[in-house]
């Protein structure tokens, strides 16, 4: 299922971002670490900058790679390029966290709540009737 990965090449692993990424030796058709780290991070949804962060190099080393993938894989956006390294089998989610993320306890804990009033609402009509009230003391 791995397109264009030349024999006797030494696949190596990595987990980057909460993604597992598979990187090779230039030229047999993988990305190298970076490029496999970069994508990751991509794929995570971090920025460029956050992926410069978390790798400590500057953001224009990791916009060089991110321009270097985009030629590599034909994507003219981050997610093209996402999904054409999990096509070819670069990245791929762990699926531990998958796992653990769906089975959670604390999974309606997570869910969305709408924000409740602190502020009292007040009608223009009471209003009004307060004020009367107050004026006739």
């Amino acid at each position: 299922m791995q397109a264009n990965v030349t024999p006797n090449t030494e696949i190596q692993h990595i987990i980057f971002a909460g993604w597992r990424c598979q990187y090779g030796a230039r030229k047999s058709g993988l990305p190298t670490q970076v490029q496999a780290q970069v994508v990751a991070g991509l794929a995570a949804g971090l920025t460029q900058k956050e992926i410069a962060r978390l790798r400590g190099v500057s953001p224009a080393s990791v916009r060089t790679v991110v321009e270097a993938l985009y030629f590599n894989l034909h994507a003219y956006r981050a997610t093209a390029a996402v999904a054409e390294a999990m096509r070819r089998g670069w990245i791929a989610p762990l699926l531990l966290a998958l796992m653990i993320s769906s089975i959670s306890p604390d999974t309606p804990a997570q869910r969305h709540r709408q924000p409740s009033r602190t502020r009292t609402p007040y009608s223009a009509s009471r209003l009004i009737a307060s004020q009367r009230g107050s004026e006739g003391v």
